[in-house]
């Protein structure tokens, strides 16, 4: 009877703990700093007029978040892009630049030079939704009026391009990309919660991501991910590398997650995304007529917090 008991009262303790309540949130300190480094490989796939061509790029960069402020609900964060670098395979040679290269005459690894180091402001909600984004765009445009060669229209141009993968809008989408996993409300294990983000720059969209509770450790919540993505058909054409373009694509991306317990922040994560579709340029003096074209993009993103 007494073993019956015992084994009663170990399947109640166990049931217990499979169904507690936790709530993942950010608990940082104020004056701490904290990290997040990434490196993303990607496929970019175009066929035009026939002829396939492929870009295999890789991104690598580290950015640091110290915390200013912060009250009940919010967190106001000092970010700063400590290193970048990008190296791409193209069909007519291979190129890199990187945040490090002191080579004056490259005007990459310059931009690249210039972002790194140059603080902007992020305010962050306890569940890692980035609220607001400001002066990124000072940020640029500090960056591209150092540059006295350029020509002013040429600067122009640098500026609305940059402002595609580094403008305020752009930066809180990759952000919340990275960051924004959290639940809002307690959860158990196994337990799913779904965020929706809407994606600018380049290419608008809307992502739908449903997260689950895999596992909880002594030290870590581990979390994984499945999302949808589909680009805002309704949204007009953009410019993008002088040319205007718009995208019609969706695709899914898959996530898996390990948050640190103590503070709420990201220790380590790998994201797989696969998105395609097609891709319109307008008719202008340089395409006359328009075209429109098929594209694919792979993409794995592994990121650490350190």
């Amino acid at each position: 009877m007494k073993k019956i008991l015992f084994a009663v009262v170990l399947v109640i303790l166990s049931a217990a703990s499979y169904a507690q309540k936790v709530k993942p949130v950010l608990k940082l300190i104020k004056g701490n700093t904290y990290y997040l480094a990434t490196t993303a490989h990607s496929v970019v796939k175009q066929t035009i007029n026939g002829q396939l061509n492929s870009i295999d790029m890789t991104i690598n960069g580290k950015i640091s978040f110290k915390v200013l402020n912060a009250d009940d609900s919010l967190y106001y964060m000092e970010v700063n892009y400590t290193k970048v670098g990008m190296q791409m395979q193209l069909p007519n040679g291979n190129v890199a630049f990187n945040s490090d290269d002191k080579d004056t005459t490259n005007i990459m690894a310059r931009i690249m030079s210039g972002i790194t180091n140059k603080p902007f402001t992020a305010t962050l909600t306890k569940s890692g939704r980035i609220r607001s984004i400001e002066n990124a765009e000072s940020m640029i445009t500090s960056m591209i009026d150092g540059f006295k060669e350029v020509p002013a229209e040429k600067k122009e141009q640098l500026k609305n391009q940059l402002s595609q993968s580094f403008g305020s809008g752009a930066l809180k989408s990759n952000l919340e990309m990275a960051m924004s996993v959290l639940p809002e409300v307690p959860v158990s294990k196994n337990d799913k919660w779904t965020i929706n983000n809407n994606l600018q720059g380049a290419m608008s969209a809307k992502m739908v991501s449903v997260y689950q509770l895999m596992d909880i450790t002594p030290k870590s919540f581990v979390i994984h991910g499945n999302a949808t993505i589909e680009t805002d058909n309704t949204a007009d054409y953009k410019i993008v590398s002088n040319l205007p373009m718009k995208y019609n694509m969706k695709g899914t991306m898959v996530s898996d997650v390990v948050v640190d317990r103590a503070t709420g922040w990201i220790s380590s994560s790998k994201v797989k995304q696969s998105i395609d579709g097609s891709v319109a340029i307008k008719d202008s003096p340089q395409v006359p007529g328009g075209v429109t074209f098929p594209m694919s993009v792979t993409s794995e993103t592994s990121t650490t917090d350190h």
